[in-house]
């Protein structure tokens, strides 16, 4: 019982997610704001991480389950995707190096801005 109280309020979370995108002037994922609203009740501590942890745990050890669906939905389309492989390599390789070189840069600054707030800190 307690299990799927737990899954109600993950699914209550991500069902208001929908409500607000499906509201909101211009297109924003229902996903994103699900879980932005998750990040804000878990920060504010309107929701404790105990109150979910089950169902989230059990949820992630089974994700891959979850795409399942997508990857029959892919083999379906197995002929265009052959037909086009190339443009998707260089896609998904120039993704790949952007996402590469913004995290790094990103590493690298955090690194920074706690050094020199240690800095001011200590002096």
């Amino acid at each position: 019982m307690k299990i799927l109280i737990q899954l109600g309020l993950l699914f209550g979370v991500c069902i208001l997610g929908d409500l607000i995108s499906a509201v909101l002037p211009f297109a924003f994922p229902g996903s994103v704001i699900s879980m932005l609203l998750m990040l804000f009740l878990l920060l504010s501590r309107w929701m404790k991480e105990s109150t979910i942890e089950e169902s989230a745990n059990f949820l992630l050890t089974n994700m891959t389950f979850f795409f399942i669906p997508f990857g029959v939905g892919i083999l379906r389309y197995a002929a265009l995707i052959k037909s086009v492989w190339w443009q998707l390599l260089v896609v998904n390789l120039v993704s790949l190096l952007a996402c590469f070189a913004a995290s790094s840069w990103t590493v690298v600054l955090i690194t920074r801005l706690q050094e020199l707030w240690r800095r001011r800190r200590n002096a």
